[in-house]
């Protein structure tokens, strides 16, 4: 057997430790043999957790891991009954959680304007971005600011640090105007240039600016204003 596979997770440098890597940069910077050994906490005889999660990730392959049967995992590599109903359990619960969750896909300004109906009549401004991925689907959906839009209100650092966390391809920006008039004020122009900029240094695209009212929006990509 390698030496490297008999180095216990206490061997590795603490950055390299899975629990730790998760606690300082989050689920989405580790790989899935490290998610998988956080799961199984300890490894086997003469094998760390680590290097047991990818022997157990290359033989049933990431497709068949989740429709393992009990039997099949509990005498692969010594997992034994344990391990192998919380790797079980694990995946039951994500499709129970997944399971009425749809991917919201935004093509459109019309389905940005559809998906903020909740701020269309609201009386103060909501700053809202879409993180999407690079088939527009949208990962997560954050309000950044309520109030009045100016400089100050909104930083770039607001607008990408979830970005990067959740690391999305491009963004959207949304915002409502309670007069009714989605026609973009000199607040909203600086803001737009401003972050698109700060996009083109971290290499995330902002596809577009929309301006919601209640009974219409406009788009800064159709004005061609980004």
């Amino acid at each position: 057997m390698d030496i490297k596979d008999k180095k216990t997770i206490k061997d590795l440098p603490k950055v390299e430790r899975p629990r730790e890597k998760l606690m300082h940069y989050g689920p989405e910077k580790l790989s899935d043999a490290e998610l998988l050994a956080i799961l199984l906490r300890t490894g086997g005889k003469g094998i760390n957790v680590v290097n047991l999660s990818k022997k157990i990730l290359r033989k049933f392959s990431k497709i068949k891991l989740p429709e393992a049967r009990l039997k099949e995992l509990k005498n692969t590599y010594g997992l034994g009954a344990a391990k192998s109903c919380e790797i079980i359990a694990c995946f039951e619960l994500g499709r129970r959680m997944l399971q009425n969750k749809k991917a919201v896909l935004i093509l459109s300004p019309k389905d940005v304007w559809r998906e903020l109906k909740d701020i269309r009549n609201n009386k103060k401004e909501h700053f809202i971005i879409f993180y999407l991925d690079a088939r527009n689907q949208e990962i997560k959906r954050e309000i950044i600011s309520i109030g009045s839009l100016n400089a100050n209100l909104v930083h770039p650092r607001e607008v990408f640090e979830p970005a990067v966390r959740h690391t999305a391809a491009q963004i959207i920006i949304a915002h409502n105007h309670p007069s009714g008039d989605p026609e973009p004020s000199e607040d909203d122009l600086e803001i737009t240039k401003r972050l698109v900029e700060a996009g083109k240094i971290l290499g995330i695209e902002i596809i577009d600016h929309i301006i919601v009212a209640k009974g219409s929006f406009l788009s800064f990509k159709d004005k061609k204003l980004i």
